[in-house]
């Protein structure tokens, strides 16, 4: 079997080292040395300050949002988001969780993230923020996205799950908003088991964010802020920091398959057009079809051939009752309906890579 995408497992000596530390000084959670040396070399390495670490990539959402002050409500009535459909399920439904009501905007055609022209026709007087996401690492067109929300009085918090690492004009892409989220999931390029973190641009964010994973508890007999338990716990900074240590070589593992993707591929079916002055993590590799009847053809061969690929995202959020979702939006559920991600991870052999092209060829012969 050929999954989608498999966790990277660092090297195990390694990993029991740290693992032995833990049970030398048997400190296991609450702000431990791992997570304290974690959180150091990640900003040292992602070239960013005022970095939290925390529990999981939905909880950083949910975390960003209550520290930014986006879920008070307005006029008595819930307050508003203003974000994408094009995107995992998380980002929008910790919107609706935290009581603020997602408002979808449509996406660019060939960048697939959240088109900026229609993020102000979308805005009202309950709107308190955009939720852009980096899709599958892409940079969204954050100049004009900040240029929207300064006119506006508005919080952007990007959801950087897929950034990890990505530089966007020789500077970290999650610089970028008030704030910008990642998720460690262990199906990340970086991962942490679980986890994720937020970046945020002020330091007092940071600190108010800080006492809310821990409960709001700032002292022994001290409670400042309602809080909630969304910290990180000295085994996910453990196998985090092991990951990190190999991140160099798992990187040039995925952008070979990446780039042999792309060879071998372009101008068959439509690839995800990149930002100018990118770097890319080389972490998905998505495609589009023509129609939905070859998505559902192409995969359904895939699968006969034990090999795993994902129609990542799909559905197009607005289509998601619960959700609220109003307007139609084409160009998303059009790129939803037809989209594709192949098989993508460090161990994949290039026998297995060439079994893929073949298949997705002989799929679209008619």
């Amino acid at each position: 079997m050929i999954p989608v995408t498999k966790p990277y497992l660092p090297n195990r000596d390694k990993l029991n080292q740290y693992i032995d530390g833990i049970y030398e000084r048997n400190w296991l959670t609450n702000n431990g040395p791992l997570v304290q040396e974690l959180t150091r070399r990640l900003e040292e390495y992602l070239g960013v300050e005022n970095l939290l670490l925390v529990s999981n990539g939905t909880l950083a959402l949910q975390i960003a949002y209550r520290a930014l002050g986006i879920n008070e409500p307005v006029n008595e009535k819930p307050a508003e988001a203003i974000t994408t459909p094009f995107t995992f399920i998380a980002t929008a439904s910790s919107l609706k969780w935290d009581g603020i009501q997602p408002v979808f905007a449509d996406i660019d055609s060939e960048t697939w993230c959240l088109a900026p022209e229609n993020i102000e026709a979308a805005i009202t007087l309950q709107t308190r923020a955009i939720v852009p996401v980096h899709v599958f690492g892409n940079a969204c067109d954050v100049e004009a996205i900040d240029a929207i929300a300064q006119k506006h009085s508005l919080k952007v918090i990007y959801d950087a799950s897929h950034a990890f690492g990505v530089q966007y004009r020789g500077e970290s892409l999650l610089k970028h908003g008030d704030a910008a989220t990642l998720s460690f999931h262990a199906t990340k390029l970086f991962h942490t088991g679980e986890g994720g973190a937020i970046v945020f641009k002020r330091k007092k964010d940071l600190e108010r964010a800080r006492k809310m994973i821990n409960f709001g508890i700032t002292g022994p007999e001290t409670i400042e802020e309602l809080g909630i338990n969304a910290k990180m716990n000295e085994l996910q900074a453990a196998m985090g920091l092991c990951v990190l240590d190999e991140m160099e070589s798992n990187l040039a593992a995925r952008n070979a398959v990446w780039t042999n993707y792309e060879h071998e591929l372009v101008g068959s079916v439509q690839l995800q057009k990149r930002s100018d002055d990118l770097s890319y993590n080389s972490a998905y590799f998505p495609i589009v079809f023509e129609t939905e009847r070859q998505v559902l053809m192409v995969a359904e061969l895939l699968k006969e051939n034990a090999i795993l690929a994902r129609r990542y995202f799909y559905p197009s959020l607005e289509t998601v009752g619960f959700l609220g979702g109003k307007a139609e939006l084409p160009i998303s559920h059009e790129i939803a309906s037809r989209i594709l991600c192949l098989p993508i991870y460090y161990s994949l052999k290039r026998t297995e890579q060439s079994e893929i092209i073949e298949l997705i060829r002989s799929g679209l012969m008619p």
